[in-house]
């Protein structure tokens, strides 16, 4: 339960007010909103201008309360992530829910964050006693650091993919493969639809062997939607199909 709100003017506001006990940063609400009786106070980061979608040579810098759908709809997001948004969450979330709080809220079935994981994606996140730094977005998801995400950014030059199997086209992927090539052969296949956070299958000088990662990540990803043995085979089918589409 929501019980004091705060609207900040400037970053050095809102750190100091989340210092507080029983206080998180708002976003987009779309997880405050969740019925809950505990009492929590809110820091509304809307006034921050931390919701910019900038070119930064060949990356794409976006704001941490950019929204799904604003991401979505700029000229510069790649097909891939725009399919990748799509699945995340239907059109109305999408105009609320914001990339920071997408990411902190992700888990193994997000097809955005195992696509910007793919990607490489840089997160710049900051903390009220110490400069800003760049994470590495897979370190970001596994050590879920404290400080306050101010923006990401994902490389533009490069080549990438996204194939998924669902129960419906409105469902998040039973088995989902995020693939991202760069010029010099460089590969990472990342797979979703299971787990705690999203699988890096695959990060290599080169895409051979693609199909064989993809099989050996999900060898254990068994749970209520999917077997393990289908996770498997669909998973190397859905690698080499994304691969595949990039030549």
């Amino acid at each position: 339960m929501i019980t004091t709100y705060h609207r900040p003017q400037t970053l050095e506001e809102a750190f100091d007010l989340l210092t507080q006990s029983n206080t998180l940063p708002l976003g987009g609400g779309t997880l405050l909103s969740t019925p809950t009786t505990a009492p929590v106070a809110v820091v509304d980061l809307q006034s921050l201008g931390l919701d910019l979608l900038r070119l930064n040579g060949n990356e794409l810098q976006i704001g941490a309360t950019c929204t799904l759908q604003s991401l979505l709809e700029h000229e510069n997001c790649p097909s891939a992530l725009k399919t990748a948004l799509k699945l995340e969450a239907p059109l109305n979330l999408r105009n609320a829910a914001t990339i920071a709080g997408t990411l902190v809220a992700s888990d193994g079935r997000s097809p955005f964050s195992a696509m910007v994981s793919a990607m490489d994606a840089k997160i710049n996140i900051r903390s009220s006693n110490s400069e800003s730094q760049i994470l590495n977005i897979g370190e970001f998801i596994l050590t879920r650091p404290n400080g306050l995400i101010i923006s990401i950014s994902i490389p533009l030059n490069i080549k990438s993919a996204f194939e998924y199997v669902s129960k419906t086209p409105a469902d998040k992927p039973i088995v989902g493969a995020a693939l991202a090539q760069w010029n010099s052969g460089r590969t990472r296949l990342t797979l979703c639809g299971y787990g705690k956070s999203p699988h890096l299958a695959m990060d290599g000088a080169e895409a051979d062997g693609i199909q064989e990662a993809a099989r050996n990540a999900y060898h254990e990803a068994q749970d209520e939607w999917a077997s393990a043995e289908y996770r498997m085979d669909i998973a190397a089918v859905l690698a080499k199909r994304a691969l595949e589409s990039l030549q």
